[in-house]
């Protein structure tokens, strides 16, 4: 089905723009991760290797699987056939591309009949945290995070998604995100496959918030680090001024990532949208604590480095 032309209700997060102009290079959202492994380590051309298609028509790697009355049925089949897998109604299918130009997201149009403003959004980066509701699919962006302990510098991998009733189209812009470590988690709950779209959705969610969480520990244990040296019979003055600037921006930036994701974690929960059903609510609702006590958490961390920044400047005055 070909949607209207017009264009998205914004359920959750900030304004549709085109292209986010404050830095898209460096990303306002955080640094990039760094190019040929993802946020952990792994290699981006061999995670969920079982479902990486041979044949796609796409120049970009893409990876498909299909779920049938709740059970894994086929993985790394053609792109081109998911239309007519579609077609049969029961099914559930998952197409992932990964970094994908203009003409690989054309193929999203033919195959799910997508809305092209939706479209282009996937292929701009440092879009903000947000749910866009169009008539046949929901459009969601959100970001992983992983803090690099060493600098206090925040990398972020930002990712788009389709969703309609059938299908979860995941578009990765980079291979920051581990799209295996979500697989993994579908398939640790086989049980919970039979929710369908919803299910796989919550998998993804609950992987990249849990990012999150993970990098406000990380940033807490810097904090801590910082706080012990500040009354250091040794002075370090300019290293606690210098990591500490270095932690509250990366704060700042963390917190960018996550605060949208309370909204948009709880628009994905309402009824009308009709993706999560009332067996998943329980499992939203935990991702959604999650993401309060990440922001809760981020924000008093933030509070305790200003303070931090303006002890270490006053020690640093003369009596």
């Amino acid at each position: 089905m070909t949607p209207p032309p017009s264009g998205p209700a914004n359920t959750a997060g900030t304004q549709r723009s085109g292209r986010d102009t404050a830095g898209a290079g460096s990303g306002v959202l955080g640094a990039r991760p760094a190019a040929g492994q993802t946020l952990h380590g792994q290699d981006p051309e061999l995670v969920a290797a079982s479902s990486i298609c041979q044949v796609s028509p796409t120049r970009c790697q893409a990876r498909t699987r299909l779920y049938r009355d709740g059970r894994l049925e086929l993985e790394g089949f053609p792109v081109a056939d998911i239309s007519d897998h579609l077609a049969e109604g029961s099914v559930t299918i998952w197409l992932d591309l990964r970094d994908p130009d203009r003409a690989d997201l054309a193929v999203l149009s033919e195959e799910f009949g997508l809305h092209p403003l939706a479209v282009e959004d996937a292929l701009h980066h440092s879009q903000r945290p947000k749910l866009d509701r169009y008539p046949s699919h929901l459009f969601l962006t959100a970001y992983a995070a992983r803090l690099d302990a060493a600098t206090g510098e925040l990398a972020t991998s930002e990712l788009a998604a389709f969703i309609t009733s059938q299908a979860l189209i995941t578009v990765r812009k980079d291979d920051g995100l581990d799209i295996g470590a979500a697989v993994q988690r579908w398939d640790q709950n086989p049980d919970l496959t039979r929710f369908g779209v919803g299910y796989l959705l919550y998998g993804l969610l609950d992987y990249m918030v849990d990012s999150h969480f993970d990098a406000v520990q990380s940033l807490d244990d810097c904090v801590e680090e910082i706080e012990d040296r500040l009354f250091d019979d040794i002075p370090h003055s300019m290293e606690v001024q210098r990591r500490s600037f270095q932690l509250r921006k990366s704060l700042v930036l963390l917190r960018r990532v996550v605060l949208p994701m309370r909204e948009v974690v709880n628009a994905v929960m309402r009824r009308d949208l009709h993706v999560v059903g009332d067996d998943l609510v329980p499992y939203y609702q935990d991702v959604y604590d999650h993401v309060l006590r990440a922001a809760e958490w981020n924000d008093s961390l933030r509070d305790l480095v200003t303070s931090i920044l303006e002890t270490n400047v006053t020690i640093q005055r003369p009596t």
